[in-house]
């Protein structure tokens, strides 16, 4: 029996013949996965780039569009504080002047002096005048003592004429004559009165109660009568307890301004105080040459503080019939059509109005026209903003928390 033997393969033969060749649709796979892992890759890259170029272009266009800050217009109050400027000056200033000539005997005033009315001031040597009204006084009495002489005669040939002693013509003379001396007499004394005056102006009388402002000679200075030629005045006073202030007002405030309104005066020299008056008068008529009203405004001054020729503001509380708004300089714009204003509307844009400029007041002008209270204002508007322009209107910040 013939035995079969058989031979255990080898291990290479084994490993050889048990192994499977890779097929051609598994390396298809592999290879279409590397493509779509490929491709999201790609992809994802693709978006997340178009996404942050989009974020760019937004943020760009959100940077594009101006952030302004806006306000509402500040309502005026109903009276106007209307400030015109003013001189101080005596109720009555009068220039003392001399009514005769002669030479300065002596003064008993001087400047600061307050007096009353009646007053002595100086007085004036006259000799002249004394020397002329002694003369008039001797012609009156010699013209008395003829007019004597003169009725006497008279009386004598009147009677004579009675019993046909002597010619009417005669008669009629002598009473002529008695007349004539009666008129001499009279001319005598209204002399002798006129020199009595002019030397009664030797004495010099203050016209008013007041203060001395001005003394203008001296004992011995050579005085002329009047104000004209070499003449000058020798005292000026001035009644000083009230004060009158003249202002111009101007023409659009002139109907607001009646007799009894209200004012007060400022100083500098006086600080935060007022001193009280009224308007005592106008000259009702418009100065063609300045557009203003002359107005009169009388001021208390019984303490004295108020000196006359003091330059001060007088305040008139002026009413005003129209609302009247105001808003900040920094928000006009100036433009070659007009003055302008940025106003945003409810669709988040600037328009900019026209608007009519009014009073400055600084920090701050008056708006006449062209914008309402409940207009949106831009607050420093950029050169650049034009009308219709999209904008973000910042917010309004609220109070900050204290520390």
């Amino acid at each position: 029996m013939t035995q079969v033997v058989q031979q255990a393969p080898s291990p290479r033969t084994s490993d050889s013949a048990g192994a499977t060749p890779p097929s051609g649709s598994s390396r298809a796979r592999v290879l279409v996965v590397a493509f779509l892992a490929l491709l999201l890759g790609g992809g994802f890259t693709v978006a997340r780039r178009f996404a942050e170029r989009k974020s760019l272009v937004e943020e760009t266009e959100k940077l594009a569009i101006p952030t302004v800050a806006v306000l509402k217009p500040a309502a005026e109050p109903a009276s106007d504080d209307l400030v015109l400027p003013a001189q101080l000056q005596a109720y009555v200033e009068s220039a003392i002047y001399a009514r005769t000539n002669g030479y300065l005997l002596r003064w008993y005033k001087d400047i600061g002096s307050h007096v009353k009315k009646g007053d002595l001031l100086a007085e004036i040597d006259t000799p002249e005048v004394d020397q002329e009204l002694a003369q008039a006084r001797a012609t009156s009495r010699q013209t008395a003592a003829q007019l004597e002489l003169a009725q006497s005669t008279a009386e004598r040939w009147v009677n004579l004429r009675k019993t046909d002693s002597v010619s009417q013509q005669e008669a009629d003379q002598q009473t002529n004559g008695y007349k004539q001396s009666q008129a001499n007499l009279a001319a005598a004394d209204a002399n002798v009165h006129r020199l009595e005056q002019l030397e009664s102006f030797k004495r010099i009388y203050a016209p008013f109660t007041g203060v001395i402002t001005q003394r203008s000679v001296d004992v011995g200075a050579l005085i002329n009568a009047g104000n004209s030629g070499q003449a000058k005045g020798l005292f000026n006073i001035a009644q000083v307890d009230t004060l009158r202030v003249y202002i111009s007002v101007p023409q659009m405030e002139s109907p607001f301004i009646r007799s009894g309104v209200s004012a007060w005066i400022a100083l500098n020299e006086f600080p935060g105080k007022k001193f009280e008056g009224k308007v005592v008068r106008t000259s009702d008529s418009i100065d063609p040459g300045t557009r203003t009203l002359l107005t009169e405004i009388d001021v208390p001054n019984r303490s004295g503080e108020l000196l006359p020729g003091s330059y001060g503001q007088v305040h008139l509380a002026v009413p005003v019939t129209t609302v009247r708004i105001s808003i900040p300089v920094n928000a006009l714009l100036f433009r070659p059509e007009g003055p302008r204003v940025a106003v945003v509307g409810s669709d988040q844009k600037a328009h900019l109005k026209p608007i009519t400029i009014g009073r400055d007041f600084g920090t701050k002008v008056e708006i006449l026209g062209g914008l309402t209270s409940s207009d949106d204002v831009v607050v420093n508007p950029a050169d650049s903003l034009e009308d219709g322009q999209q904008v973000h209107v910042k917010p309004s910040e609220g109070p900050r928390p204290a520390r």
